[in-house]
């Protein structure tokens, strides 16, 4: 089943990417909410499932799918809801690795480290955001707390090692892919940041979605 799946993804994925370059609002309002119901179906599929894991990690792709179609449109409104559909996401997604990771100092050294790029990309940032500033500085220490959460789980030595890699991996592309969202939203809309930045959210996004498959193995 995973292959066929994933096969289905890629091709909606370049689907997307076309609509995406061609600016045609039909077809991402068909394609992308597709391809993220895909990483939902990519998670239901999984096998042996950690109940409170399973459970947070999918409520935060279902979350990510309401984020998804509400940014498909150019509105301030929809696109403030939709960054908070993925705040909520981000915060389940947290839930998820740190109650399954493990705290300890080396997760509170990452979360410090993980500052300076949070200081880095809002300053960057700052001078394109006029009152969105409050919102968008809250999602990056929510992400960043996220990213935190990974490394609490890729820091627990008996958590199975392909899934501490997977956790870690996903959350990474995901933080990036945001980057670019942002620099298209804020500073530059440009096709390229769609072209780089959705195939590392999916990336990151189906990661997740088969964490729960391998996270009792």
């Amino acid at each position: 089943m995973t292959t066929p799946l994933l096969a289905t993804a890629v091709c909606c994925l370049a689907a997307l990417l076309i609509a995406e370059k061609c600016g045609s609002v039909t077809g991402k309002l068909i394609f992308k909410p597709l391809l993220s119901a895909l990483f939902i179906y990519a998670a239901l599929l999984q096998l042996k499932p950690v109940p409170a894991y399973a459970t947070a990690l999918l409520v935060g792709l279902c979350l990510s799918w309401i984020g998804d179609l509400l940014l498909i449109f150019k509105s301030k409104s929809l696109f403030l809801a939709g960054l908070c559909a993925f705040l909520l996401g981000h915060l389940c997604y947290a839930a998820a690795f740190y109650g399954i990771g493990t705290l300890g100092l080396g997760t509170a050294a990452g979360l410090i480290v993980l500052l300076l790029p949070a200081i880095i990309v809002f300053r960057w940032l700052q001078p394109h955001l006029g009152k969105m500033s409050g919102p968008v500085m809250g999602y990056i220490l929510v992400i960043s707390v996220m990213v935190g959460g990974a490394l609490s789980v890729f820091g627990a030595a008996d958590l199975p090692t392909g899934f501490r890699w997977s956790v870690l991996s996903g959350a990474i592309v995901f933080y990036l892919s945001d980057i670019f969202v942002a620099r298209d939203t804020f500073i530059r809309s440009e096709y390229s940041n769609r072209l780089i930045g959705l195939p590392l959210y999916y990336l990151g996004q189906f990661l997740f979605a088969f964490s729960i498959g391998s996270a009792g193995i």
